[in-house]
């Protein structure tokens, strides 16, 4: 016997994949650390100094179970939002809460709309649940949100997912776009808005916490992996209408969200200073990345988020050839997985150490990828 004889037959069809590659398969395999990790849209930052106190303040408290209601941290970002906790659900980062919402909409051959090239691992979770994707091309590397609300009436599908700001290309849609095309769908589906890069982008590219609250169709999710720099610890949150949000109740794990996590979010969210300044030095690193490709005769894409699409200038194969010089060089970046956004490479912000490797390494990768 090769294989366990009574796995579900949507299991025995899936294959055992996981859709990123991490960093730490390429170190194990190559058998050296990256010198500069700037692929994977982490904050080089860090965490707040007050967040890393809180922590080592609660290390004392891991022996016990997080709170399974994530009251204390469900209250403040009620505070936080304007709006009252039973509009909340903490989760185990924006991944965790996405399987939660596929879990609960989508069965077998269920039609899930979104956009072809979009965040990978809202597929997985829809393959693993059974349903069929339905997948609407960019257009000129914006997600097109006409060809999704078309792909919804057109499928009859129940749930649709949308990114803004992008992931991967780093661009956006104005909040009050957004708000219209959420405005617009039909009430049998449901809008999942990530949000994940939003503190990092214009306030004018998130709809106003209000306009969308009481809409039972629309969840938005928000994350502590990005600006906060707690990705390590797998915390993030949606609100919406309060009986959307109480189903998450019905399927959740209660336990999910370890007491780590609940503390150094707490703090991080009470540290409002430090996201601020964070901000700050993303944007910043986001203009000095743009100021390299130029130098070299790439063409960067205008981002909200944190990190930067960088256009190639050609195909598939040469940003592919790019990406494996660089990493052959100790320098991690990704890119996108589908034609035509894989004409790019994808350079996460970071601190003036790892950007200055980047800098250097980039002319040399060029030439070897030429």
């Amino acid at each position: 016997m090769t294989e366990f004889s009574r796995f579900t037959p949507l299991v025995r069809s899936l294959p055992a994949t996981v859709p990123f590659v991490g960093p730490e398969t390429q170190e194990r395999a190559a058998g050296k650390p990256f010198r500069a990790r700037i692929g994977a849209n982490e904050s080089g930052f860090g965490p707040a100094p007050s967040v890393k106190a809180a922590m080592r303040e609660g290390a004392d408290e891991v022996w016990k179970y997080g709170d399974p209601e994530n009251h204390d941290l469900r209250s403040a970002l009620a505070a936080h939002l304007g709006i009252g906790m039973d509009r909340i659900v903490v989760g185990e980062g924006i991944d965790g809460l996405l399987g939660l919402v596929v879990r609960q909409i989508a069965g077998p051959d269920t039609p899930v709309v979104t956009s072809l090239g979009a965040y990978p691992t809202f597929n997985f979770h829809v393959a693993g649940f059974g349903g069929r994707l339905v997948t609407v091309p960019y257009r000129d590397d914006y997600e097109d949100l006409e060809g999704l609300l078309d792909a919804v009436k057109r499928e009859g599908a129940p749930l649709v997912y949308l990114a803004n700001p992008d992931n991967p290309m780093g661009t956006w849609h104005d909040g009050e776009t957004v708000a219209a095309f959420a405005e617009a769908l039909p009430e049998e589906t449901l809008l999942v808005l990530d949000e994940a890069y939003g503190e990092m982008a214009p306030p004018s590219a998130l709809p106003p916490v209000a306009r969308l609250i009481d809409r039972p169709n629309v969840i938005r999710m928000r994350t502590f992996s990005k600006g906060y720099g707690l990705a390590g610890l797998r915390c993030g949150y949606a609100f919406g209408a309060p009986g959307t949000i109480a189903s998450f109740n019905k399927v959740r794990n209660h336990f999910g969200v370890n007491k780590m996590a609940q503390i150094a979010a707490l703090a991080a969210l009470e540290d409002q200073a430090y996201l601020e300044s964070v901000c700050g030095r993303i944007d910043a690193a986001r203009q000095r990345i743009g100021e390299i490709a130029r130098a070299n005769g790439l063409e960067p894409l205008q981002s909200a988020t944190n990190f930067v699409a960088i256009d190639c200038g050609r195909d598939a194969e040469f940003a592919t050839a790019l990406m494996g010089a660089l990493v052959e060089r100790g320098v991690f970046v990704r890119m996108p997985g589908v034609a035509p956004l894989n004409r790019c490479i994808r350079i996460s912000v970071g601190p003036d150490e790892a950007l200055d490797i980047f800098e250097a390494e980039l002319p040399h990768a060029l030439a070897a990828a030429s």
